[in-house]
């Protein structure tokens, strides 16, 4: 992961903090839907990025409708995206949140609840010591 400045100037885009807040309230469709509109319009490494993020979200989305391996396999996919060599983190921490989404694909390949443990959050990289 890109741990260097933030890229491009999508992290300033307001769609891209309202989906941050839809996605770290636990909005799951919505958030999907916001991130899924800058995914539409971005190109190269930032759009494997909102990919990896859109595939966490449609997860919890499987998840709230009791779809495991609908949710397993997007967690398999959003992780592999989000852990490619330089892919940007737009400032977020990203190791912490592949940390979290690895943490629940387990547990669900375990055949055990995913919610004995916490839900994907994007920190800023910034606000995390």
């Amino acid at each position: 992961m890109n741990t260097g400045e933030k890229s491009s100037s999508l992290f300033e885009d307001p769609r891209f903090q309202i989906a941050l807040r839809l996605f770290n309230s636990g909005e799951w469709y919505p958030a999907h839907d916001a991130f899924e509109e800058l995914w539409h319009e971005t190109i190269g490494p930032e759009r494997t990025t909102l990919q990896g993020v859109l595939q966490v979200a449609v997860a919890q989305v499987h998840l709230e409708r009791g779809n495991k391996s609908g949710a397993t396999i997007l967690y398999g996919e959003g992780l592999g995206r989000l852990k490619s060599l330089d892919v940007p983190d737009f400032g977020l921490d990203l190791v912490r949140f592949c940390s979290c989404v690895e943490e629940r694909l387990k547990l669900l390949q375990q055949d055990m609840d995913p919610d004995l443990c916490s839900v994907p959050f994007l920190f800023q990289r910034d606000n995390c010591s």
